[in-house]
């Protein structure tokens, strides 16, 4: 069977031209205004666009960086590094990194509750689990139908107090990103009420990976990365309404297909969120030159605007004071740069 690694070896000889990475480190050469890596692609997008903000690199170093997640209450950004088992705070005042928590459950997503509790979805131990004020964990859920979950990867939190996640297996598929194991469940989408019961909310999806609502949590925005062990997954980002505790008329939201210099490429869309006025951020890769980074589609599923970076993007959100600065986790790095857009959540 297609392994994940053989999978990303292949699709990035994909890439239209050799990576001519932009140089980030403290040697580099000024960046000339307006920032050029902030591309617009429709007039829609050209209103979040700052001429004077410059894409920055904050971190480097992880092996593969994964889950930001900005605590208001905190003034932090917390992200994962997987392999690594270890996830890191990178502070609002001064810049400075450190270990938030390790080891950390080869945790790869993490959001923030409205108590500002921490919540991250762990491959290793293959479980949500809350950080309580204390520091002390709470497992919010590690099974379903008496079998454990593949490898929880993303979520949010509704303002019902129900935490929403993806299970897709991919910290079970090796010993790289957790621990390597059989899949019991068929991948899904699942709920956890606030009375503590776990729902299957869909499984109509090949391996459901970033998930985020939508400005009136109206609707869910799920990744599907089912094309690494699936040949006939689209490569896209569905969406459906959301009806209580359920789920209906499910669909494809966007394709990741484009057309880079002439050519039509498809990457993946990996960790997503939305903005206030319902635009689609998406972490994307696994093309090269020219895709890898964030693609931004307006609230019809239309590619309006694209943050290109040297590296595949694996997940983004918004944070800082106003909620108005992108945060990328981008395979071995940690960019920010800000944009005219508000994160339409708190976290």
């Amino acid at each position: 069977m297609t392994t994940r690694r053989s999978f990303l070896t292949s699709i990035s000889s994909l890439a239209a031209t050799p990576l001519l990475a932009r140089d980030f480190g403290p040697s580099a050469p000024p960046v000339r205004y307006p920032e050029p890596d902030v591309i617009a692609l429709d007039k829609a997008f050209e209103k979040y666009k700052i001429g004077s903000a410059p894409i920055e690199r904050l971190h480097t170093g992880m092996y593969w960086a994964e889950g930001p997640a900005w605590s208001g209450w905190g003034q932090y950004l917390v992200w994962s590094d997987i392999p690594n088992n270890v996830q890191h705070r990178w502070l609002q005042d001064d810049g400075e990194v450190t270990t938030i928590h390790k080891p950390a459950g080869h945790s790869n997503g993490n959001t923030f509750d409205r108590e500002g509790r921490q919540i991250s979805f762990e491959h290793g131990n293959r479980r949500v689990v809350r950080y309580e004020p204390d520091n002390t964990l709470t497992v919010l859920a590690d099974k379903f139908d008496g079998k454990p979950f593949n490898a929880p990867n993303d979520g949010a939190v509704h303002p019902d107090g129900s935490v929403w996640f993806t299970d897709p297996g991919y910290g079970s598929l090796g010993n790289y990103e957790g621990n390597k194991g059989d899949l019991l469940l068929k991948e899904a989408v699942y709920r956890i009420d606030p009375s503590g019961k776990v729902e299957k909310v869909t499984d109509e999806i090949f391996k459901p990976n970033g998930l985020c609502f939508s400005p009136d949590y109206k609707k869910v925005y799920v990744a599907d990365t089912g094309a690494t062990h699936y040949p006939e997954a689209p490569k896209n980002i569905k969406v459906w309404d959301i009806d209580g505790a359920k789920l209906k008329n499910g669909r494809e939201f966007a394709s990741m297909k484009m057309d880079l210099k002439g050519t039509e490429v498809a990457g993946l869309a990996d960790g997503i969120r939305c903005d206030k006025d319902g635009n689609i951020w998406a972490g994307s890769g696994w093309v090269g030159e020219g895709y890898d980074g964030v693609q931004i589609f307006s609230p019809e599923g239309n590619r309006i605007g694209q943050i290109v970076l040297p590296e595949v993007c694996s997940n983004v959100c918004f944070g800082g004071p106003r909620r108005n600065r992108l945060f990328m986790t981008a395979s071995r790095s940690l960019y920010a740069v800000h944009v005219e857009a508000i994160g339409a959540h708190w976290c």
